[in-house]
């Protein structure tokens, strides 16, 4: 049995190899090898596909849950810690087309590559066999770790949380400047948090999500000198 075979088996559905390879085509591979198409149109398609079919399940099996805590519980789920996660136990890390400089970098094991490829996955297995078969890989996959309390205590949405702040006490417009250094196989991003006229935080991280959501915490720390922990779901 191929590798590509044993992904497959894990995953417990089929993909043609052609779309296979796409999912699981980083972009610095794809770099490195004359600009071919990379992952991540899958991975946009996924990540929308994701946020649905966990929405939808939460709604139908959750009826006594305030908006609030669907979406923190969403969030749990759905973050790149989650998929990450999902990705360890699928062994999917060893089946990336990375680029030299990711390989050299341990990109197999980077949370955000992984949660990544899972998403582009995701994709995949829709075009190949619908919404019907993507869902249910989903909810295999996914549902489990809405019982795991350290996730969902983790999984604050911060960028959310700066929204309702800025917008509960009129603050202004919250807007990101993002900027991004290093090649495109390890590439570096900083995030500086703006509300109206006032620049608060800047944070960094391999992704330009990271960086946002890092400003993002850091910008409701600093609102919130003496407030410890977390703000709770409204």
């Amino acid at each position: 049995m191929s590798s590509k075979e044993e992904l497959q088996k894990r995953l417990g559905v089929t993909i043609d190899s052609e779309t296979l390879r796409l999912a699981l085509t980083h972009r610095s591979y794809a770099y490195e090898n004359g600009g071919i198409p990379t992952n991540e149109r899958l991975e946009f398609l996924g990540d929308s596909i994701l946020g649905f079919c966990i929405a939808e399940y939460l709604y139908e099996t959750q009826p006594d849950l305030a908006e609030g805590d669907l979406a923190k519980r969403r969030a749990a789920v759905v973050s790149m810690r989650a998929l990450a996660s999902v990705a360890r136990q699928l062994d999917l890390g060893h089946h990336i087309y990375l680029g030299r400089g990711e390989k050299q970098s341990d990109g197999a094991n980077k949370a955000s590559i992984l949660a990544d490829t899972v998403e582009a996955i995701f994709g995949a297995v829709y075009l190949h066999h619908g919404i019907e078969v993507v869902r249910s890989l989903i909810l295999r996959l996914i549902t489990p770790m809405l019982e795991d309390g350290e996730l969902l205590g983790a999984a604050t949405d911060w960028k959310t949380v700066i929204q309702e702040e800025a917008a509960g006490n009129k603050l202004g417009e919250v807007f990101y400047e993002v900027t991004g250094t290093g090649p495109d196989h390890a590439r570096a991003y900083t995030a500086i948090l703006n509300i109206g006229q006032r620049v608060l935080a800047e944070g960094h991280g391999p992704s330009k999500k990271e960086a946002e959501q890092e400003a993002a915490r850091l910008s409701w720390k600093l609102l919130h000198p003496d407030e410890p922990g977390t703000p709770t779901s409204k």
